[in-house]
């Protein structure tokens, strides 16, 4: 029985609506619809496909959710072989200037030559794959594998929400788009959270949880990993007239639909190409993603094709890599540190080690459970990490290097390792069903925790005391006996006097902390709910709950009902902020804290309410702000800042030498102002 056209018609449209909705969510960062709404949509094609199977195709949004495992991979031949590139062994300017001088020497170009053309990208940290669209429709992917040969991952790939599953607009005959499947950051921080909470094992690194993924025999598995691609460069091309410039050929992707990053320049020779290494390595901290350098490609084709291949690598293109972020080192012990929230974490320390820029001697273990599945124990050798301002971690065990007498050796115990007592007061330690942390059950009679909610109240992104730093605050807590944060605003306890004969503290110092401490009087409360050290509230989610709440009073009295009502706030958050507002203790140190401390609230109104409900994204170098100082006005008065363009963006406050946020800004219409218009809105 033929389907009735009217039925057809609909899932066409909703094919259609819904790879429109998964662009603009996936690749331009600006939502379109809400979930629910996506929601229905997506179910009704599900239903429409059950019913009618024949009109599932293979660019259907449903194929995305992993089809049948596969007993192995297909092998697939590249028609046009996916090479690795040559890497420059030196990291600093002479790696730009050594690829410069080789290509001018093989172009036979002189002194007086002009500067090769080149485009600079992103050396991404994941896996290579090609992805083939016959008439704009995604038929096959596969791994670069040994170049020549690589595997069929399509229904893996597929599972990927932005990778296109048909073109947009007038696609070529044949298309085969090469790329890498990474993972970002955040998304690799909450997967591996997410599997810490169920007991279930976590992933490595964000570039083998990618790499893994792609390769699961089992799509549905693959379908669970946050998955993200960006497009590098083609392969076979059929039925379309490639762009002359490699730059251009990126354009031309990113206008199929394809995500292309925005990290990406056209520089004019050699110190042109030490900018643009020294400029990303600067934002290297800040992506959300790993990368371990750039790549330098002489951008004009036909002078790739002159410049050919040695050693079956390219001569018009090299990778400048940054200073490696792993490395190799042996474990000398490994001991056991409380946090302020009581968390015991077990902390390894190393045979020094350079790696991220630094010498590292310890390295984060986590908890018990990632000791155990690691394996993890005194005289490993073990691959640490250490990216940005990242605590170092152990990621590896090096098992073959392990020496027999470590082979035989127990495997590691936290409780044993403290005979099961905090290792800071002495006291009985405890870990709660289906949670992967020990803790100390002293609460804020223990020393560590006490010494640590002192500081982190005391921080620049909290109460911001400036000049209380931990040597003062171990003297203030043994010798000057503060037990509460609300001690701080104790004049019989906390004076001039008082701290004037503590250790490398004069009279000039012990003024200057007492001025400190009374600046600190006068603060949002965003700033207040952050400094309380509420276990899982970051800064993001103390914005979110004071914008919500408005006071305290409030915000004490909510339930965990009412917690959950805030955005991003979900059922383990929401508990620990009630669990926190329901101790005695707690309650009494915050009726303490808001007898000194005055609030600024956004229901008292006036400036500090001005920007209520409108979000901003600040890019450029301001004229007399710096960014965090222009963000920290706009949250006082009630506005949010974004890191990102969207749809969803009321302003751009953009200044010199902004970068891609402004272009994104005028291309979705997002109003632009400059510092003076900020300050305008402010009122000021």
């Amino acid at each position: 029985m033929p389907v009735p056209r009217n039925v057809a018609e609909r899932a066409k449209a909703l094919r259609e609506e819904i790879e429109r909705h998964n662009h603009a969510y996936y690749v331009l960062d600006a939502p379109t619809v809400p979930d629910a709404e996506y929601d229905r949509l997506f179910r009704e094609l599900q239903e429409i496909e059950a019913a009618h199977p024949e009109l599932r195709t293979a660019d259907s949004p449903t194929q995305r959710v992993g089809g049948r495992p596969l007993p192995e991979f297909a092998p697939v031949r590249h028609a046009v072989p996916m090479l690795s590139i040559r890497t420059e062994t030196d990291t600093g300017p002479e790696g730009a200037r050594n690829f410069d001088a080789r290509v001018r020497r093989a172009l036979g170009l002189g002194e007086g030559a002009p500067a090769v053309e080149y485009a600079a990208e992103l050396k991404f940290d994941g896996l290579a794959v090609s992805l083939r669209y016959e008439d704009g429709v995604l038929v096959r992917a596969a791994t670069r594998g040994d170049g020549e040969t690589g595997e069929d991952v399509t229904q893996n790939v597929r599972t990927i929400h932005c990778v296109p599953l048909r073109l947009r607009g007038e696609s070529p005959a044949l298309l085969e788009v090469r790329g890498e499947v990474y993972m970002s950051r955040p998304d690799f921080e909450r997967y591996n959270a997410r599997q810490r909470e169920q007991g279930r094992p976590t992933l490595v690194n964000p570039r083998n949880g990618a790499a893994g993924s792609v390769r699961q025999l089992d799509p549905k598995v693959a379908a669970e990993r946050p998955l993200s691609f960006y497009a590098y460069g083609v392969g076979e091309c059929g039925g379309w007239g490639v762009p002359g410039r490699h730059s251009a050929l990126l354009d031309a992707l990113e206008a199929f639909g394809v995500p292309v990053c925005e990290h990406r320049t056209v520089a004019r020779g050699a110190e042109a190409l030490i900018a643009f290494h020294a400029r990303i390595l600067a934002l290297r901290d800040a992506l959300p993603f790993d990368i371990d350098g750039v790549v330098y490609k002489v951008n004009a084709l036909d002078l790739q094709k002159e410049l050919g291949f040695v050693s079956r690598e390219p001569r018009w293109a090299v990778a400048h890599k940054y200073p490696a972020e792993e490395e190799t080192t042996e474990v000398l012990g490994i001991e056991v540190q409380v946090g302020r929230t009581g968390k015991l974490t077990p902390v390894a320390h190393l045979k020094p080690v350079f790696v991220g820029g630094v010498t590292v001697t310890n390295a984060t273990l986590h908890n018990e459970d990632e000791v155990r599945r690691k394996d993890v124990r005194v005289g490993d050798t073990v691959i640490v990490r250490r990216a940005g301002d990242v605590i170092p971690e152990v990621v590896a065990v090096v098992r073959e290097r392990r020496p027999r007498e470590v082979e035989q050796a127990k495997p590691w115990s936290l409780a044993e390792a403290v005979g099961n007592e905090c290792p800071a007061c002495r006291s009985a330690i405890a870990r709660a069903d289906g949670e992967a942390d020990w803790r100390c059950t002293a609460g804020l009679y223990c020393l560590a925790q006490r010494k640590q909610a002192v500081l982190h109240f005391a921080s620049r992104r909290a109460l911001d005391i400036e000049g209380l730093g931990e040597k003062l605050v171990d003297q203030l807590v043994e010798r000057k006996g503060v037990e509460s944060v609300a001690d701080l605003y104790d004049p019989a306890r906390i004076n001039a006097a008082t701290l004037a004969d503590l250790e490398r503290m004069g009279e000039k110092s012990a003024q200057n902390i007492v001025a400190a401490i009374e600046r600190s009087k006068s603060a949002t409360l965003a700033r207040l709910i952050y400094a309380l050290g509420i276990r899982n509230v970051g800064e993001a989610t103390a914005k979110d709950l004071a914008r919500h709440f408005g006071s305290m009073t409030d915000l004490m009295a909510a339930d965990v009902e009412a917690l959950q009502r805030v955005p991003d706030v979900g059922p383990v958050v929401a508990e620990s902020i009630a669990g926190f507002f329901g101790e005695a203790h707690n309650q009494q140190v915050i009726r303490r804290l808001l007898q000194n401390i005055r609030l600024h609230r956004v229901e008292e109104g006036g400036p500090v309410a001005v920007l209520q409900g409108l979000t901003f994204v600040l890019t450029g170098t301001l004229p007399r702000l710096t960014r965090e100082e222009a963000g920290a006005l706009i949250e006082a008065a009630g506005g949010r800042v974004s890191g990102s363009v969207s749809k969803k963006t009321d302003y751009v406050v953009a200044g010199a030498e902004a970068g891609t946020k402004l272009d994104k800004a005028r291309a979705l219409g997002v109003r632009v102002i400059d510092e003076d218009g900020l300050r305008r809105l402010l009122g000021q």
